[in-house]
């Protein structure tokens, strides 16, 4: 007689198991740069961590969520300021003033999107850039924070320069390592599934009993916080801030480059992307416009010959996939199948 058959369900692959050990010991290594690397290493980490992070919530708004935005410097900006102004007039450590920076943007962003929901398409897009200047625009008219020339952040007078890069630099490593595992874990879970369900067809989620309307806010929330906390982050190592450097849309088009040129709709896509933007930022950044067309340009021809990004003609050549967000259903002997569950 034939074996009895059953199934069992993959979740995992070799190319995932292998990335995990890797990233893990290059966490370690990057956790110990304060201890042997330069401080211009750091500062540069810093940067293109906020990038991704910022990235990394814009692709769980729009390449999983459907949402597309063109505002959610609002949040980056908000973010900045509340930290800046726990730090500076409220007396809280800067670093312990990123979290509640994050979480403030994630408050604000509920009122927000009774504004921004009532619109879609390429009108809530274009709306959510319209709020975020406003935002702008409200902050620079408050003198207490600098109005349009921005101000200082002063509240870390009394650290030491090293002190507080390291801090700064350890603080930014936490954050891309729980972005990167928290989006991961909600992709991976029931909510993820709804979420690429109302991505794909809002009308077929909500007749099959996905609740669209509370799950595209909690990832609009979501996003926003983690937008906040990049720009948290950011301005503790920038130590100033202004309404046009926190609310300048160049944020959300460089999150779109990065996206778009690792691929959309995919969690490796913001991490390759945002190697390739610092890489290009630190070796061609000095051509000035050039520089700009060179990155225009690029995009172009990514959506033109690698319609799903860099990362996604790879992924669907090659097949790799280092954050597997799909189940597949695999045959299998019955007794293997009760093994491994033992």
């Amino acid at each position: 007689m034939p074996s009895e058959q059953a199934f069992a369900v993959e979740r995992a692959t070799a190319a995932s198991r292998t990335a995990l050990v890797v990233a893990i010991a290059l966490v370690l290594l990057a956790a110990s740069l304060p201890f042997w690397g330069e401080s211009s290493w750091m500062r540069e980490f810093v940067e293109i961590a906020c990038y991704f992070i910022f990235a990394m919530m814009w692709n769980l708004l729009a390449g999983y969520g459907g949402m597309v935005s063109i505002g959610q410097q609002a949040f980056f900006g908000f973010g900045g300021y509340v930290m800046l102004m726990l730090g500076n007039f409220a007396g809280i450590n800067p670093f312990v003033a990123i979290p509640l920076g994050a979480l403030a943007a994630g408050l604000v962003a509920v009122p927000v999107s009774f504004v921004a929901f009532r619109l879609s398409g390429g009108y809530f897009a274009i709306g959510t850039w319209v709020i975020a200047e406003v935002f702008r625009l409200s902050f620079a008219n408050v003198s207490a924070v600098g109005g349009g020339s921005g101000t200082t952040l002063t509240a870390l007078r009394g650290i030491e320069k090293a002190t507080r890069e390291s801090t700064t630099y350890w603080m930014a490593l936490a954050c891309v390592v729980a972005a990167i595992a928290l989006v991961y874990l909600f992709l991976r879970s029931k909510r993820g599934l709804a979420l690429l369900a109302i991505r794909d067809n809002e009308v077929a989620a909500e007749s099959q009993g996905v609740p669209v309307a509370r799950m595209k806010l909690a990832v609009y929330v979501v996003a926003a916080f983690g937008a906040g906390l990049a720009g948290a982050l950011y301005f503790v190592g920038n130590l100033r801030i202004s309404p046009d450097a926190a609310f300048s849309v160049n944020w959300t088009a460089f999150a779109i480059f990065m996206v778009v040129i690792g691929g959309i709709g995919r969690i490796e896509g913001p991490l390759v992307g945002a190697l390739i933007f610092w890489a290009l930022n630190k070796f061609l950044s000095d051509y000035g416009t050039w520089y700009l067309l060179g990155l225009g340009l690029l995009a172009i021809l990514v959506t033109l010959f690698f319609k799903q990004g860099l990362w996604g003609y790879a992924q669907q050549r090659w097949g790799w996939s280092l954050f597997p967000t799909q189940r597949k259903l695999l045959h299998a002997p019955a007794g293997a199948t009760a093994s491994s569950r033992g």
